[in-house]
């Protein structure tokens, strides 16, 4: 098959962790996908070690953060490949100081955070759009967190009742969540499906990989249910909140 014929995704901030496994997963699946980071060198690096798995995987410089990083990586996917099928919106951050809580994180703390998990997932999002759009059946996945569910963070049974201590993360997920929810009505007639999903609590680097209390998943699993939205069929869902093929509460 030639990259022509394949499926096209992107998946932002994928040089490690949930994001690289994430594009292995959609390689392994036939999809050709673009592995983005803000470190030409990292990912150009990471790319070649799926490609010596014989894995459908090419390197871009992407830093979402960047308004000109971003129109360039738009400007070289459309030269290159003329359309984008899947877009997983996978980078973001974690500044918050746990002993600091909702009322002592500075603004500067908020303000990083919604930079990089809010206004550069939005700014991806709107300026792939237009590649999206070309496409016969456009994914986006949104990648949030349980700790973005408001239901969850207010009901005393969840497991997320006390997990307060990262105000700024858990608020810039929310936000996501919401924007997943505005996209995917906009988009409800061009065929793009739309969803956010929870990846699971994951030993990645975010969650201080190493320490047994810090990440129950195992990364392959982290990645697979944005891996599931992105490779939806036609009458999957769109709009939706999903770990695995669980509904979350927004």
């Amino acid at each position: 098959m030639s990259v022509s014929d394949s499926r096209i995704a992107l998946v932002t901030g994928a040089t490690r962790g949930i994001g690289l496994e994430t594009v292995r997963q959609l390689a392994q699946a036939g999809v050709h996908t673009l592995l983005a980071g803000r470190n030409r060198d990292r990912a150009v690096e990471a790319a070649l070690k799926l490609q010596a798995e014989g894995l459908p995987v090419e390197a871009i410089a992407l830093d979402v953060t960047d308004a000109a990083s971003i129109v360039e990586a738009a400007q070289a996917i459309e030269a290159r490949h003329g359309r984008l099928d899947i877009l997983v919106n996978n980078a973001g951050i974690l500044a918050d100081d746990p002993s600091k809580g909702a009322a002592g994180q500075s603004l500067d703390t908020w303000r990083t955070t919604f930079e990089t998990n809010v206004f550069g997932l939005i700014a991806t999002t709107q300026a792939l759009l237009p590649l999206l759009h070309k496409s016969k059946a456009g994914r986006i996945v949104n990648v949030s967190s349980l700790l973005g569910s408001n239901s969850a963070h207010q009901d005393p049974a969840s497991f997320i009742y006390d997990f307060k201590g990262v105000p700024a993360y858990n608020v810039s997920k929310s936000a996501v969540n919401a924007w997943t929810v505005h996209l995917a009505h906009v988009l409800k007639d061009a065929g793009i499906k739309v969803n956010t999903i929870h990846p699971g609590y994951v030993r990645t680097d975010m969650n201080k990989a190493g320490d047994e209390q810090n990440g129950e998943l195992e990364v392959a699993d982290g990645a697979k249910t944005s891996v599931r939205l992105a490779l939806i069929e036609d009458a999957g869902p769109t709009g939706g909140y999903f770990y695995l093929d669980e509904v979350l509460p927004w």
